[in-house]
């Protein structure tokens, strides 16, 4: 491992190197510096000075120039504030990049030292003082004077506890909804709610253009110190700022510029070309325009398991993130179907000292692009995705909106550029800073009452907390549901555990579901069977109904109609006299006749003779039906007049229904006898022979009585009726007739 990567390695563990006084001085989070790590250490001591050493020359030379500007020159907005200013004054965001903080007070609050604490925070920071304007097309920060903020504070208590979570939460939502005019607005607001003498909410809605994770942590410190100097009647003692966010701004656009640029532009054109998006099935639509309806799902990862990947991080030389973001790129290949696989992930970007005490927008993403194919070992893909995180920190200057504006890739508004899921392991403080307020206990507000807002389609963020491994998915609510999300982590619990256990193993033989999953998808699922009479025909089910209710209507068309025991007795006669003619048990007899009354008695006849039909559209070409008369060998064919001509040229001989009527009228009506069974042949249907000629498909009276008893897909009553919209040439025509 070069020295780059190796130091970039140890920075994303928490482990920080710096020389003093010619030594290498070194600070670890408890647990990161392992035994076979400090051996490392020692054994590159040497390579290690030398590149710090070379690093501290190529800072002095680029620190030189972040120094503090005039505020008289046009200041510009950084790359990424570019980006928000963009989607804010397309009206793309609605409240999605509002940033809230919601935090419960109990203690002896002073409202007054509170509101002094912010104004100093606020003087402090120009970011939190800034708006933005254009000249000339070009947008660029405007710095406001220091000023007071208002922070209202609304009495919520005299209600009762119910009403004061109901208001309570209302309120909160309406300043969580409101958004801010960036040209007029100052990027951060806040506002009291009392709940008792001892008991306030403390809300604080601050803008992503001057704010981001780091900053959140910034925030409460500073809040904390300034407070508790303000009620000792003390002055602040915070340092001052060496340089703001516009000095930074300033220096970011002279920065990457020429060879810097070039460099790093060229890593990245040659890693992103042609990058695929990513392709996850979703439940519902994606809209045309992005929407930020977000919902979040929590996730919690035992101590076992993640003792286990703790130790598979050490043995493969990996951080507990590569690991982490090495599963969740196999769950996401498994999810699309896809090798190539992009996530992206954030990045503080406060590698230089002069900015870490900033509040602002400094966070950026890098495109983590790994390629799972060549169905590699688990091992193998942690190796791919190892050397993926270590090149994109070797690359991380360039800002993402200055990489899409180089790459240029498809755009849409309906999505994000590049990748469309982000992946983060962060520490806990980051993600819940703590505060520590001088006679106030402070916490979350864990009560609701903010809907959640998210940028991307899905958002996996873990972090440990003591032997276990935390988190929750933030995901788009329109286009995912909340049950599919929740078996979506479950799958990445599941491959989280196999792949530490058995890392030898083919990343797509790693079960994605547990055998409780797997029963009722293969089994429980697939357990269709119902009971229904195997051994009636249909036209026995018919006669069934007909005693049951021979007066209701059974078939209606234009302005005719047929109860039950009509159809019944009409299909009795016609039945008789195809016996007359020699119809036998599972003969076929064809049946060209138009929608209409005549057809449905035809059919049902044709069954009760013991024949099986054979339906013939009369529509279709002369030569098609006649090939279909010849290939099922029809001896017999029911029609009407009016199609007799298409079937001249056949053999088989046609009873005409209209012509004819006068002798079926003179037949028996009583029910005829035959010895056809369930499991003997109904019908004979051809195929559209769209891939070469048609082929006859036969179907026993079984089949159809299994497709309408009983079933699990449609209940109907008595008082539902079905159109038979389907011609009898189409299979769907058998449900629309016979249920």
């Amino acid at each position: 491992m070069k020295t780059v990567d190796f130091i970039s390695y140890l920075q994303n563990l928490g482990v920080k190197l710096w020389i003093e006084q010619e030594q290498l001085e070194c600070y670890a989070p408890k647990g990161a510096m392992t035994a076979e790590l400090k051996q490392n250490l020692v054994e590159r001591k040497t390579e290690i000075l030398e590149f710090l050493r070379e690093v501290q020359i190529t800072q002095k030379s680029v620190a030189s120039s972040i120094q503090s500007v005039s505020r008289e020159q046009v200041i510009p907005l950084s790359f990424a504030q570019q980006r928000l200013w963009f989607i804010e004054t397309m009206g793309l965001s609605s409240n999605a990049y509002n940033m809230p903080l919601i935090l419960r007070l109990v203690g002896k609050l002073d409202y007054v030292a509170l509101q002094k604490s912010f104004n100093e925070i606020i003087a402090r920071h120009e970011a939190l003082r800034t708006t933005f304007s254009e000249i000339n097309g070009t947008p660029v920060q405007i710095i406001q004077p220091p000023f007071e903020l208002k922070v209202p504070r609304i009495d919520l208590s005299e209600l009762t506890a119910s009403e004061q979570t109901s208001k309570l939460q209302q309120l909160l939502q309406k300043e969580n909804e409101q958004t801010f005019n960036l040209e007029v607005d100052l990027p951060i607001r806040a506002q009291l709610f009392q709940l008792g003498t001892t008991e306030h909410i403390l809300q604080i809605t601050l803008h992503h253009i001057a704010s981001d994770g780091w900053s959140l942590t910034v925030l409460p410190k500073e809040l904390s110190a300034i407070y508790t100097a303000t009620l000792e009647e003390k002055p602040s003692p915070l340092p001052s700022l060496p340089i703001q966010y516009a000095d930074f701004a300033v220096w970011q656009k002279n920065y990457l510029q020429g060879e810097t640029l070039e460099s790093q532009l060229n890593y990245w054109k040659e890693k992103l070309q042609d990058l695929p998006q990513l392709q996850l099935p979703t439940d519902h639509p994606r809209p045309a325009v992005q929407t930020f309806n977000g919902g979040g799902i929590p996730i919690n990862i035992p101590a076992a398991v993640t003792s286990k990947v703790k130790q598979l991080s050490q043995k493969q030389g990996t951080t507990l993130f590569m690991t982490l973001l090495a599963v969740f790129k196999v769950l996401l290949s498994r999810y699309s179907g896809q090798e190539s696989i992009a996530v992206g992930s954030p990045i503080a970007n406060r590698n230089r000292r002069e900015i870490e005490g900033l509040i602002g927008f400094f966070v950026n993403s890098l495109v983590m692009y790994t390629d799972l194919g060549g169905n590699p070992s688990f091992t193998e893909v942690l190796n791919r995705v190892k050397q993926t995180a270590l090149e994109a920190y070797g690359h991380q200057d360039i800002p993402f909106e200055k990489l899409v504006e180089e790459l240029q890739p498809e755009r849409a508004l309906s999505q994000n550029p590049l990748f469309q899921v982000m992946f983060a392991v962060q520490q806990e403080e980051a993600l819940k800073p703590s505060f520590s307020l001088p006679n106030l206990e402070v916490g979350w507000y864990e009560g609701g009452g903010v809907e959640m807002t998210v940028r991307l389609d899905l958002e996996l963020h873990l972090w440990p907390v003591g032997e276990e491994i935390k988190g929750f998915c933030a995901y788009n609510r329109d286009l995912f549901s909340a049950e599919t999300i929740s078996r979506m982590l479950s799958h990445y619990e599941n491959l989280l555990s196999a792949a530490v256990e058995t890392p030898e193993r083919p990343v797509s033989q790693l079960p994605l579901m547990k055998e409780a999953e797997l029963d009722q998808i293969l089994v429980e699922w697939n357990n269709t069977k119902t009971d229904y009479p195997k051994d009636k025909c249909i036209h026995q089910l018919f006669e069934e109904q007909v005693e049951k209710t021979p007066d209701a209507i059974a078939i209606v068309f234009e302005e005719q109609s047929l109860t039950y025991s009509q159809l019944n007795t009409k299909a009795n006669q016609l039945a008789h006299h195809l016996q007359s003619l020699g119809v036998k048990p599972e003969m076929l007899v064809g049946i060209c006749v138009e929608r209409s009354v005549e057809m449905v008695v035809g059919l049902l006849a044709i069954l009760k003779a013991g024949g099986a039909y054979v339906p013939l559209d009369p529509n279709y070409p002369t030569s098609r039906l006649h090939y279909m008369v010849e290939d099922a060998q029809l001896s017999m064919i029911l029609t009407q007049e009016k199609w007799q001509h298409h079937l001249s040229e056949t053999k088989a001989s046609g009873i005409c229904l209209d012509t004819d009527s006068e002798i079926i009228n003179q037949q028996s009506q009583e029910i005829p006898e035959n010895q056809i069974t369930a499991n003997q042949l109904a019908y004979v249907i051809y195929t559209s022979g769209s891939t070469g000629k048609p082929k006859g498909v036969t179907i026993p009276h079984q089949g159809v009585v299994r497709l309408v008893s009983n079933t699990n897909y449609v209940q109907l009553e008595a008082t539902d009726r079905v159109a038979q919209v389907s011609n009898t040439s189409f299979d769907a025509a058998t449900f629309e007739i016979w249920g």
